[in-house]
Parts: C-alpha cells; sequence; structure tokens
C-alpha cells in the first residue's frame, strides 16, 4: 500500500537527519590533518632593506594568534579597535614579529639581533642613515620603542609608547632622535562605564543633509568620548639615541605629524570635539598646523570642523586645505590640496582640486603648483624641475598624470590620460628611494634626464615586471629589464646610480619568493641573498593553469584552475569543484576582458584560504573574472544579477569543458562581497549544489548610503538594492549555503546581523543553511581555533552536500 504524504514526509525527514552533517556540541573543531599540519609551520620571514641598499632586515613572523589573545579586552572607539593594556592597536589589527636579524648585502654575513625571550614587536623602520632599525616592542605594561644596531645589540629607548592611532614614531632627519607619540604620564586611571545609565543618548538632526556609509566601531555615548580622550590623547616626545628625552609641545589627539625634511618644522594633524556617533575618527574636526621642532606654534593651514556633510559619493572631499604634507625634496615647504569643486565630484567644473605650496617661513602667500581636472591622488616628488601629480576620477575609472616643475609652477604639462583598471596599459611608477632625510624621493638616471620607473609588465600571457627610465621632457619609456619565465621578478631596489645592479624579489610556480642581487644584462645568474623554504611542500604537487574562456556575450575571462596532487582527469574523471570568486566592476569591456596568466606565480595557502581544499580531493577555480561592466556611462550595477549569472555559466561550462569540473558537483563561495555573490547565484541559478558565504552583507537596505562600487544611495536606486539582495530572494535559495561570520566583524557595511538575519530568512523558507559565528573575530579571521574551525566548517559542508555523487532514484516495484 503506497504510504500518505505525511509518511513520505517523516521518512524523508527522517533520512535527511541521518544525513545531515554532524556538529559538534561545543568546542572548536580542528582542521583535516593535512591542513592542520599546513598550518602550524612557521609563515615565511618578512624584509626590510636599509635606505643605504646594504643591509637586509630579516624579519621573524608569528604564527596566527590564539583565541586566547583574540579574546583579551579591547575598546571600539571611533573606528579603532584598541587594547587598552598597551594603548595600541587590538590583537587582531597586528602582524606580530617575533625575531630580527641583520643580513649583508654584499658579504652575506648575518647578524641576529639579541631580543627578549618571546619578544613581540611591530613597526619596524630604518633610520635615514640606515644604521639602526627602530621597533615598537610589546612589553608587560605598555609598549616600547626599541633601537636595534647593526651590530646586532638591541635596547628599549622609551617606554609609554601611545600607538593608539597606529602610527607611533618618526626618525629625525639626522638619525639622531626619534619623535614619539607618548602617554601622558599624569593621565590617571581611565574612565569608568557605570551600570546605571545617568540619561537618553539623544542625536538630532534639523533639516541638514548628513548622509553617511555604514561604519563599525563608532562612539556611541558620552563615555566613549571620554575613553576616546583617555587614549588617544598623547605627547610628542623627541628622543635622543641616548634615551633623553624632550616633550614638545601641548598634548593632544595627535592622528599624524611629521619634521620637515630639514628638521627645523614639525607637521600636526590633530583631532578636535565635538565628535560624531555616525561617523569615525577621519570626519572628526581637525587642526593641520605647523609648529617648529621645539613644539613653538608657527601657522594654522585649517582648523576645520566636523566633516559629516559631504555628498556620498567616493570622490567627495573636505573644503578647504586637505592632504597636507611636506615637500620631500625641499628643506621646509608646505603642501596641501584644495578642492574647486566645493568638495562635490559631481559638479561641472574645468579642474576639481588645485595643489598650493609655501615654504618656510610661512609668512608670503602659498604658490599654486597645479590645477588637476580629475581628484587629485598623490605627487611623486623629483628636484625643482621635474615632479609627478597623478589624479582619478572614480566613475569613470580614469587616472591622469602630469609633469610639473616646483621650482617654476604653475604649469602642468599631461604625460598621459589612462583607465587605471587597465592591466595590459600600465606604465607602472616611479621607483621611490629615501634621501638623506628618508623622505621618499624618484630615483634619477645619472644625467637627471629621466627617472627609473618599475611595473607588472602584465599581458595575456603572464606578469613580467620590468625596470624602464621614463625621460622627464616626456617621449616612450626606455626598457632596461623584464623578468622572463618561468619567473615572476620584482625590482625592490636599485643598486646603482645606473640601473645596472638590482635586489630582486623572486617566484615561480614552485620556488617560493626569496630575494636576489642581479646585474642587468649580466651573462650570469642572479645571485641569492635568502633562502627562505616552501611553507607548504605537500601542495608543491598540486596542478595549477590559467584558463581562458567567453561569456555568453563574447567578454573574454579567465580563472586559475587547481587540481589536487596526483590528478589525471582520464584516469580520475571530473572532481567535485569549488568556484572560488569576488566581483568586480568595470567601465569598459576591453579592460574588463584582459586575462593575465599566473602560471609564475608562487601559490601556497595561508589562514583560511579555500584552497586548502585541494588537500580534500576537490579542484578549485580560483578567482574566476565575475566582471559587473557599466559601458557608456550606464551603472554596473544596473545590471548586475543578470551579467553575474552569466558569469557563473561561463566558468562552469568551462571547467566542464576540460573534464576537470562534474557539472552535478559543483559549488560556489567568496569571502565578503564574494558571500554576497554567492548568495545571488544560488538565489538566481540551478548551477551549484551548494555555497559557502563569509562575512557577507545581504540585505542592501542595511547600507543604503552606498556599498561597494556604488555611489548611489537605496533612494536613488531603490530596484538596484532591491534586486541585487539576496535577502529579497530568500524563498528562491533552495540549495544549501554555509554562512560563516566574525562575531566582531570590523568591516564598514557588513555587519553581523546581515547573516544573523539573512540565517532567519532561510530558516524561515525551509532552506538548509547552517549559521556559524566566530566569537571575537574581525572581518577576516586570524585566531588559530577559530581559522580551523572555519576550514572544518568548509571541508564539512562540501563533503556532505557536493562531493557524493547522485545517485538514481529507486524505482519503485509495480502493486501486485
Amino acid at each position: 500500500m503506497p504510504k500518505s504524504p505525511s509518511l513520505r514526509a517523516a521518512a524523508l525527514a527522517a533520512a535527511c537527519f541521518l544525513c545531515a552533517p554532524a556538529l559538534a556540541a561545543d568546542g572548536y573543531h580542528h582542521a583535516p590533518p593535512a591542513i592542520a599540519r599546513i598550518l602550524a609551520a612557521a609563515p615565511t620571514p618578512g624584509v626590510l632593506v636599509s635606505r643605504d641598499h646594504r643591509v637586509l632586515a630579516i624579519l621573524g613572523r608569528e604564527n596566527l594568534p590564539s583565541i586566547v589573545n583574540l579574546s583579551k579586552p579591547i575598546l571600539r572607539l571611533a573606528g579603532f579597535r584598541i587594547d587598552p593594556a598597551t594603548n595600541g592597536p587590538a590583537e587582531v589589527r597586528v602582524q606580530w614579529l617575533n625575531a630580527l636579524s641583520f643580513k649583508d648585502l654584499a658579504t652575506g654575513a648575518t647578524v641576529a639581533v639579541n631580543l627578549p625571550a618571546g619578544a613581540r614587536f611591530s613597526s619596524p623602520g630604518w633610520s635615514p642613515d640606515g644604521q639602526h632599525l627602530a621597533l615598537v616592542m610589546q612589553e608587560p605594561n605598555g609598549l616600547a620603542l626599541w633601537i636595534a644596531d647593526r651590530s646586532g645589540a638591541a635596547r628599549p629607548l622609551v617606554r609609554g609608547v601611545n600607538a593608539a592611532f597606529g602610527s607611533a614614531y618618526e626618525w629625525a632627519p639626522d638619525s639622531r632622535s626619534v619623535l614619539v607619540d607618548t602617554i601622558l604620564a599624569d593621565r590617571g586611571a581611565p574612565p569608568v562605564r557605570g551600570n546605571t545609565p545617568t540619561g537618553p543618548i539623544v542625536q538630532e538632526s534639523k533639516g541638514r543633509t548628513s548622509a553617511a556609509r555604514t561604519y563599525e566601531d563608532l562612539l556611541a555615548d558620552s563615555v566613549d568620548e571620554q575613553l576616546f580622550d583617555y587614549y588617544f590623547t598623547g605627547r610628542l616626545t623627541r628622543v635622543d639615541l641616548t634615551g633623553a628625552a624632550t616633550p614638545i609641545g601641548e598634548p593632544g589627539l595627535f592622528s599624524d605629524f611629521s619634521l620637515s625634511p630639514d628638521g627645523r618644522f614639525l607637521l600636526v594633524q590633530r583631532l578636535k570635539r565635538p565628535y560624531s556617533y555616525l561617523h569615525p575618527a577621519e570626519f572628526f574636526p581637525t587642526e593641520i598646523a605647523i609648529w617648529t621642532a621645539d613644539g613653538r606654534p608657527v601657522r594654522t593651514l585649517v582648523d576645520r570642523p566636523l566633516a559629516d556633510d559631504l555628498p556620498v559619493d567616493f570622490d567627495a572631499v573636505v573644503k578647504g586645505p586637505r592632504e597636507a604634507e611636506w615637500r620631500a625634496d625641499a628643506p621646509a615647504t608646505l603642501v596641501w590640496t584644495e578642492a574647486l569643486d566645493g568638495g562635490d565630484p559631481k559638479a561641472k567644473v574645468p579642474h576639481h582640486d588645485r595643489l598650493l605650496m609655501q615654504a618656510a617661513p610661512f609668512d608670503a602667500p602659498p604658490v599654486e603648483l597645479a590645477r588637476t581636472e580629475r581628484r587629485y591622488a598623490r605627487t611623486f616628488w623629483g628636484d625643482d624641475g621635474f615632479a609627478m601629480v597623478v589624479d582619478r576620477q572614480w566613475r569613470t575609472r580614469t587616472e591622469g598624470r602630469y609633469a610639473v616643475g616646483p621650482g617654476h609652477p604653475g604649469e602642468a604639462r599631461l604625460l598621459a590620460t589612462r583607465n587605471y583598471q587597465d592591466q595590459y596599459g600600465d606604465p607602472g611608477r616611479p621607483i621611490l628611494e629615501a634621501n638623506a632625510a628618508g623622505k621618499p624621493v624618484m630615483r634619477f638616471t645619472a644625467d637627471h634626464r629621466a627617472v627609473f620607473v618599475t611595473g607588472e609588465g602584465a599581458s595575456a600571457a603572464g606578469a613580467f615586471p620590468f625596470l624602464a627610465t621614463f625621460p622627464t621632457a616626456g617621449g616612450p619609456q626606455q626598457r632596461l629589464w623584464a623578468a622572463s619565465a618561468p619567473y615572476y621578478e620584482e625590482v625592490v631596489a636599485l643598486l646603482d646610480d645606473k640601473g645596472g645592479k638590482l635586489l630582486t624579489r623572486r617566484e615561480s610556480a614552485l620556488l617560493a619568493p626569496n630575494y636576489f642581487v642581479r646585474t642587468v644584462g649580466g651573462k650570469g645568474p642572479a645571485n641569492p641573498v635568502t633562502a627562505f623554504p616552501d611553507p607548504a611542500p605537500e601542495l608543491a604537487k598540486a596542478t595549477k593553469r590559467t584558463i581562458t574562456y567567453a561569456r555568453a556575450d563574447g567578454l573574454k575571462l579567465s580563472g586559475t584552475l587547481y587540481t589536487p596532487a596526483g590528478y589525471d582527469p582520464k584516469r580520475d574523471g571530473p572532481l567535485p569543484t569549488l568556484l572560488w570568486a569576488y566581483p568586480a566592476e568595470f567601465t569598459d569591456p576591453r579592460v574588463a576582458g584582459q586575462t593575465v596568466d599566473q602560471g609564475n606565480r608562487f601559490t601556497r595557502p595561508r589562514g583560511i584560504s579555500h584552497l586548502f581544499l585541494l588537500t580534500q580531493g576537490y579542484a578549485v577555480l580560483d578567482n574566476p573574472s565575475m566582471p559587473i561592466v557599466g559601458e557608456k556611462g550606464a551603472e554596473p550595477n544596473d545590471t548586475y544579477v543578470v551579467q553575474l549569472q552569466a558569469d557563473a555559466q561561463a566558468a562552469v561550462d568551462a571547467v566542464v569543458a576540460l573534464g576537470v569540473g562534474d557539472r552535478d558537483r559543483m559549488a560556489v563561495g567568496g569571502h565578503s562581497y564574494g558571500a554576497f555573490m554567492t548568495a545571488n547565484l544560488l538565489a538566481h541559478t540551478n548551477l551549484f549544489r551548494a555555497g559557502i558565504a563569509r562575512s557577507g552583507a545581504y540585505n542592501r537596505t542595511l547600507t543604503p548610503f552606498g556599498f561597494q562600487a556604488e555611489q548611489r544611495t537605496y533612494w536613488q536606486a531603490v530596484p538596484t538594492y532591491t534586486e541585487m539582495s539576496p535577502f529579497t530572494f530568500a524563498d528562491k535559495i533552495k540549495a544549501p549555503i554555509l554562512l560563516i561570520h566574525g562575531g566582531a566583524d570590523d568591516n564598514s557595511g557588513t555587519f553581523p546581523i546581515q547573516s544573523e538575519r539573512f540565517y532567519a530568512a532561510l530558516k524561515g523558507n525551509g532552506g538548509t543553511v547552517r549559521y556559524v559565528v566566530l566569537p571575537n573575530e574581525p572581518h577576516g579571521y586570524r585566531g588559530m581555533e577559530s581559522t580551523e574551525e572555519t576550514l572544518w566548517q568548509m571541508t564539512d559542508w562540501l563533503d556532505h552536500y557536493v562531493k557524493p555523487k547522485r545517485t538514481a532514484p529507486a524505482t519503485a516495484a509495480a502493486a501486485p
């Protein structure tokens, strides 16, 4: 007798229960053994070249921190996360270093620096003369500035360093002292938040337009304001190499400070009240001023109010002076930018910005160096005769480069205009090296008629970095050297005036990145300087190739296809395959369709990388192109879903056509905007058996003043916001989806509530979904336990919902 519908439903539910992934009742899972072994390996050291190019500082890096360290008390204030025990950045914001040695480039001799047992330090910085390395050391009672000498000796210079803003010190140009932001010695105990409120929190707006994007970690009440004042207020102090300290000026909230190249003046940027509960610290009232080196006020450049009235456009800026800096190649010349469009990039004006200069003693009227057609981006300083000014426009992805003569200001000569997303046409950028004052300037050729430039050298065949010269008078570049297959080799520093001797960093598909000294045009091989090993030799036999294919409309796409070690498609057949992607917006289809072969790049997974799934029998199509193109002024996101569908269909068809991917065992995943993409693909296609979405945003009404590359507000583009939100289509998502989110996400727009409410929507509509919250983790997960948990969850999800081959349903026997 046939079963009733209710009995059939009960049987199906029981079957699903029996085959459902197992969940731990408590505690963290361990990653599969093959993954755990790689995670346990020591990270590859970092390298910092001395400013005289004679010595490498080799910096040992800590492995992933423990959840114990990540769970220490932190304060979230005005967009910052700080550790109140150290008065510096919270654990999630620091890559701690744990070892230091110096290697002489000429002799190869290595000197280990004697640091305390268990040392943890950050922010290493060479002195301008290259004789000393400063570093910020974590000590039991806070942070201290240490100095290490080339001899291997190291010592504390000053304690009580205030690193709440991140940058805590700057070398003096003469290398004899360091300017340090220090904690006030008499600040007393920190403010304490009481358990009983003293009144309501009131915010009010009286018709004034004040739009704000969706920011994290904002001030919330008067106690937060007091805490911000307490931890971020510091006193600038000059400390010489004997440890003698001299306070400079009055205390303040110094978000930035910099000595002039001649060391006589100090540029300071201080934040002031009133603060905002809707904007991070970068929008707070700001005073930019010049002091003498001993702290006497000279000139106030600007004292601007709270910048809470900016347009939401990405190129919107404050009115008045901004981006003040010292001209790097002059003794004491202040340079700053001012908007000519009132800060609104939509204004129809011939020039949007102007660049102004004023030399010491800062009592003459400022001189206009140049005007820019688009929003000012930066200046590469050289000398009186040549500097390069760069401007950019977000809406069109356009960049302009101009030659200016600081010694003869007022005339800017256009050098090039380009789409800055164009990889094939990228001319590179000037090589910057520290001058005698430690300030970055362009490196000129010996005859001073050209500057050295280096770039990626991207083409369809791959990226092969190059060294060239660019004539200051204009004209084509002259290529001096370029990397060649099978290597990716980039220029780190020039070791002579002619560009004939280089320090490079070289890698290949099989060789880990290491540093070399090579002679341009020489016949002999490059000389190795370091010998860092492969951090994950288990993955050396995994295969990698760049595949190219076309979207239905003809747009050329590409991705990097990885397969497990020993895999043979003819012998083993198609594999369960994960597409891991991140969409990107373009204004030009020719640029969107550029493909660059990745065959000369060394790839080893770290942290929460999806490439670890190679050890579990999966193929991975990494970073398949997901372009969203808006041509001729059209908004890319108005056709987001349609283009995303076409991108994904093309990628799936490509890996299936190669015989590598099993069309019936496809998964899709991504992090952040890639998670948003994943949910949309599950809502609008039937291409995938399951999805993995980490730290995403799924309801765009919760980011109403713009998101990712979308400048329009919700009220300006209601249909687009609605159609792009997978939350709108939660009832259409039938494929199983794994949601993972850091419980302390610090990224703009990806509040944990995004995953929380999306989970509720999916569950409420009968979806198959798991929601994993990683306690105390930010947007990108850092803790070792959280990392292993993430990789276990990803493997477990795919093993249950993607890896098994479907079996044909049994045919019911005919009734007798």
